[in-house]
């Protein structure tokens, strides 16, 4: 799936439009040796970090075949990251079966869901359904991604770098295009294990 991440970056490296990004050098990381504690464990890292609310979200991108499914995915680990450039970024599972058909497309559009979107949200969370069964959605004016309807604001993207951290990978966007709803209604937010 990086491969095709990485395949997608040199190709828009020539692109004219697009400003050099300031390459940093690598930080030195290795694996926990079998012969090794790890420094904590998962069940306590999941319980303590359960603590940070969270916004939730439902990432998309448009289909990459002629007449197949777009791509979404739920996802709490969204964030805004820079304003001069305007990039966001979002993290996704090495093993996620939706985020090579992102990564294909070169480009996706964040939906941050409302309060009321908890079903929409699980929806999108199942490995393997039709994700966009019964959903309504338009698409996003630059990337062509689903804009799902109902949804506080939407961030329409093209993916600007891709960068590892443990079993995920660190998903940057450039933001080409955003909106958000002119409501009143409050966002949809993940706490411990549950929706609030």
């Amino acid at each position: 799936m990086a491969a095709a991440a990485v395949r997608y970056l040199r190709s828009v490296k020539a692109a004219p439009q697009r400003e050099p990004v300031e390459v940093l050098p690598r930080p030195e990381l290795r694996c926990v040796g079998e012969d090794e504690r790890a420094p904590v464990g998962q069940a306590e890292f999941r319980r303590v970090l359960g603590n940070f609310a969270t916004g939730v979200a439902v990432v998309t991108a448009p289909a990459t075949t002629i007449g197949g499914p777009p791509a979404g995915f739920a996802c709490q680990s969204f964030s805004s990251l820079s304003l001069d450039p305007p990039l966001v970024a979002f993290m996704v599972g090495r093993t996620s079966t939706t985020w090579p058909r992102i990564a294909r497309a070169g480009a996706f559009c964040v939906n941050v869901l409302s309060a009321g979107q908890g079903e929409l949200c699980r929806a999108f969370a199942v490995s393997g359904a039709d994700k966009f069964a019964g959903v309504t959605y338009d698409a996003a004016p630059v990337s062509g991604s689903p804009r799902l309807a109902g949804t506080l604001a939407w961030i329409d993207c093209t993916i600007h770098a891709v960068h590892t951290g443990g079993d995920h990978l660190i998903v940057v966007g450039r933001v080409e295009a955003l909106g958000a709803s002119d409501g009143d209604e409050a966002p949809l937010l993940f706490h411990k294990g549950r929706f609030l």
